[in-house]
């Protein structure tokens, strides 16, 4: 599954709070046996995995030390807004409220491709963050990317 998901598209969240999957997605996302699983990111986005993905992620999550404030909050985000979903026959998730809260989420939305899973943003929140990554970055690579090249 790594790898099969990239690309960014702004998609439109329906009345009830649904995102139709771009269709350039679904088939690959219904490969993954329909169940999906949304939760909530640090950064303020939902994170949308199918569920063979999640899994790994998930019980490495389970492990982070609860003694340790800054995992906790990591692991309250990750693990207590897990949700499990099944598209519609239409290719429709429901995102709940709750997730729709955190990541401030309206209308339009950024679907955004990260090989194994997607991130979801709010398309002005997207904008703001990348513009604001974008002048931070320069032309300085983060560390371990020093021998990068495009």
């Amino acid at each position: 599954m790594a790898g099969v998901f990239h690309g960014a598209t702004m998609i439109t969240l329906d009345a009830k709070g649904r995102l139709a999957v771009p269709t350039r997605h679904r088939d690959a996302l219904s490969s993954a046996q329909a169940e999906l699983v949304l939760t909530a990111h640090p950064d303020g986005c939902v994170l949308l995995y199918p569920l063979a993905a999640w899994e790994p992620v998930r019980s490495r999550v389970e492990t982070f030390p609860s003694l340790n404030p800054q995992a906790s909050w990591w692991k309250r985000l990750l693990l207590g807004f897990e949700e499990h979903v099944t598209p519609d026959a239409a290719g429709r998730i429901l995102i709940s409220s709750a997730l729709r809260m955190h990541a401030k989420l309206e209308r339009e939305l950024m679907f955004v491709g990260q090989g194994a899973y997607f991130e979801l943003w709010d398309s002005a929140l997207w904008s703001a963050k990348l513009s604001q990554a974008m002048a931070q970055s320069g032309n300085t690579p983060p560390p371990g990317m020093e021998n990068f090249s495009l």
